[in-house]
């Protein structure tokens, strides 16, 4: 597995390159990579089936300049900007039994990341997808699953303006159990560590080496963008 660090310039571009580089995985059976990047701006990216009326501010994100964009894994709702340092790892199936099935691969990766962040404070995986400190979320997580790969990306809140997430986020339609009914003022905090060191961990304990991506991957990019992420009729679908 690679180790590699890239932000696209803009926020369409990022989304297309995650998918690109699953779908390199799935026809070529033999790349597995795990990709760090972090935006430097405010962009708002809901899930597949996530709902611009029900989880975004729009009016607020229009006024502000902040794109409202969706990526093709599940989850639910995300603002991204500086001081969320995102990952994405690619894995094939062949890796790990757990990988295959959709329960057992949250655990099995996040149990991995967990340990990675546990040396920062005391890290639990709570729920499906999320990683806390004492019950308070600063890891939310999603996947996009073919026959033979899997996407697995998640974002990690290390130096994030916290206030921001209610100023262009609605409180989600479906919650965690363990959040409790809390506001994202509640219910969302940083990590304390730093971009190179929770890069450094993570890159760790997955084994992924320091390398030049695919720069194969990045032929479908502008494609996906054009027919996806950069498309009206895709982001505000619901």
């Amino acid at each position: 597995m690679i180790a590699f660090d890239h932000t696209m310039p803009d926020a369409a571009g990022n989304l297309a390159l995650d998918e690109s580089l699953l779908l390199h995985a799935e026809q070529t059976d033999t790349f597995e990579g795990l990709r760090f990047w972090e935006y430097p701006a405010h962009a708002v990216v809901l899930g597949a089936g996530g709902s611009v009326a029900i989880d975004v501010k729009r009016e607020t994100c229009e006024r502000d300049g902040v794109p409202i964009l969706r990526r093709s894994s599940g989850g639910g709702t995300v603002l991204l900007g500086r001081g969320c340092l995102l990952f994405s790892l690619i894995v094939n199936h062949r890796r790990a039994a757990e990988i295959r099935d959709v329960n057992a691969s949250y655990r099995w990766i996040l149990g991995r990341v967990k340990a990675a962040l546990s040396s920062f404070s005391n890290v639990d995986h709570s729920g499906i997808s999320d990683l806390a400190i004492d019950g308070v979320k600063f890891s939310g997580n999603a996947q996009q699953r073919k026959s033979r790969a899997i996407l697995h990306h998640g974002t990690i809140l290390y130096d994030f303006d916290l206030p921001s997430v209610p100023k262009y986020l609605n409180p989600p339609e479906r919650m965690p159990e363990y959040r409790h009914g809390r506001s994202h003022e509640e219910f969302v905090r940083n990590i304390p560590g730093t971009r190179e060191e929770i890069m450094m961990r993570l890159s760790e304990v997955f084994e992924a080496n320091p390398a030049t991506f695919p720069l194969e991957a990045l032929e479908s990019v502008p494609g996906l963008v054009d027919e996806k992420y950069g498309r009206g009729e895709w982001n505000f679908r619901r």
